[in-house]
Formats: C-alpha cells, structure tokens, sequence
C-alpha cells in the first residue's frame, strides 16, 4: 500500500512539474513576442536567443512527463485512467523540434547580415570623423599661417615651455609631478627625459603644436577606435551565431528524436494502430 502511494504521489508530482515547465515555456514565448515586430531583424536575433536559452525548459518537462508515465506503466494496480498526455507531448516534442531546427540557420543569416549592417555604419561613422578632423585642422592651419596665428602659436609654445620648466627647476614640484596619479604616464616620462636633456622639452612641444603631427596622431586613433569597435562587432556576431546556433541544433535534435521515438512507438510513423496504453 506505501509502495503504490509513494508511485502514485511520485508519478503525479512528476506530471505536475513537467505540465509547469512546458506552461511556463509557452507563458514566456507568447510574452518574448510582444511587441510583435517580424520585419526587424534586432527583434528576431533577440527573440531566437531568448527562445533558446529557454529551450532546455520544456525538453526537462517532457522528460519528467514521460518518467510519470513510465512510473504509472510500471504499478500493476488498477488505477482509474486520466487523461494521457503522451500523444500530444510528442506531437509538441516533433514541432519545437521543427521549430528550432529553423531557427539555427535563420538565426545564423540574421547575425551575418546585422554583422554587416554593423560594420558599414561603424566604417562610415569613422569617415565622417575623419572628414571632419581634416577639415578642423586644415581650418586651424590656415588661422596659423596668418600672423596672429603664427604670434598665438609662439605664445602658447613659450607658455607651456614655462610651465614645464618650472617644474623641472623645482625637485619637489618634479616629485610631486612624478608621483601625481592625474599626470598623464606621457607627461611622466617627457619630464624624465626633459630633466636630463632640455632638447626633449622643445621637440616635445614643437610636435605637439604641429598640425600634420596632431592630424597623424588624431588620425591614428580615430582608426584605432574603428578597428576596436569592427573587432568587438565580428567577436559578438561569432559568439552569438556558435552558441545559439549550436545550442538551437542540439535542442532540435533532442526534440525530434523524442519525438520520432514517441510516434514510432505508438504506431504513428508505420502506420499501424497506436499501441493500448500500459495502465
């Protein structure tokens, strides 16, 4: 009597956890549809990794579905029968099977093609950036080849050499320079090399005022931030098409098979009659 209460409230708790785990499976999917947009490829990349991350809920409720079942079929006792819930535990098995089986090489295409989309915009915010760089400096050159530029320009020199200088003439300002945590490592070592040779200083200064040295340098890293971000685009792009695409595949595979093993043993896929249920 323990033996077939303990099976009974066993093979129930197992059906209620199974019932919970693919409810809440479609409650989320019903949810990751709104607001519903088809047309927007952001909105399906997001809604194809949403519903994979989750795909493992509803093959864990099949499985303690069909374990309740199993349990039921192994009790002798005459129980009043319910509702068998396997016929269409398969059928939903075979069709989220389907269904992520489409979504690997769907969602394969839609992260090559935001990829794409990615890396043009991201190489035409950097044209613009230096388009317009060049034609800040090529404005700025032409204001010092006048002679109040060229004056402005010489102030400004003198005014930082003085700056620095004074602190190289100084041993406890250059200490305090070195060790300050909001001066620049740059700054560091130009007075590091100012202090044993004072021809750095001007150099330094010189082609830090320079406009083809600012255009090169502004230049180089306005392309560095565009390599970065291409970089981090491919990276993201790579990742998310090999994990979900991946996981997509493994879960459809997993499905189907239930779902074929299911039909075939009921008789479904060779066309004879569905076997009696084990009671």
């Amino acid at each position: 009597m323990v033996n077939r209460f303990t099976s009974v409230s066993t093979a129930l708790t197992l059906k209620v956890v199974g019932i919970i785990c693919i409810l809440s499976f479609f409650v989320d999917f019903f949810i990751l549809l709104l607001p519903f947009q088809p047309t927007d490829r952001v909105w399906q990349i997001n809604l194809a990794t949403a519903l994979v991350d989750r795909g493992i809920v509803p093959l864990v409720g099949l499985g303690l579905l069909f374990a309740a079942y199993w349990i039921d079929s192994a009790d002798a006792a005459d129980r009043p029968q319910g509702i068998d819930l396997r016929f269409p535990a398969v059928i939903l098995s075979s069709i989220l099977g389907l269904m992520f089986l489409l979504i690997f090489p769907l969602h394969l295409n839609n992260v090559n093609q935001a990829k794409t989309q990615t890396l043009n915009r991201i190489a035409q915010e950097a044209d613009q950036a230096e388009t317009q760089l060049k034609n800040r400096l090529s404005q700025l050159q032409a204001q010092l080849n006048t002679e109040q530029g060229k004056a402005q320009l010489n102030q400004l020199r003198n005014q930082t050499k003085a700056q620095f200088s004074e602190i190289l003439k100084d041993d406890q300002k250059y200490k305090q320079a070195l060790e300050s945590s909001q001066i620049p490592a740059n700054i560091k070592e130009l007075l590091k090399k100012a202090k044993t040779d004072p021809q750095v200083l001007d150099k330094a200064i010189e082609q830090q005022t320079d406009i083809q040295t600012l255009q090169t340098q502004q230049l180089s890293q306005v392309r560095q931030r565009r390599d970065e971000a291409e970089k981090q685009a491919k990276d993201t792009a790579w990742k998310s098409g090999l994990r979900i695409g991946i996981s997509s595949l493994l879960l459809s595979i997993g499905y189907i098979i239930i779902g074929w093993t299911g039909l075939r043993g009921r008789g479904a896929v060779q066309g004879g009659k569905p076997r009696a249920t084990a009671r």
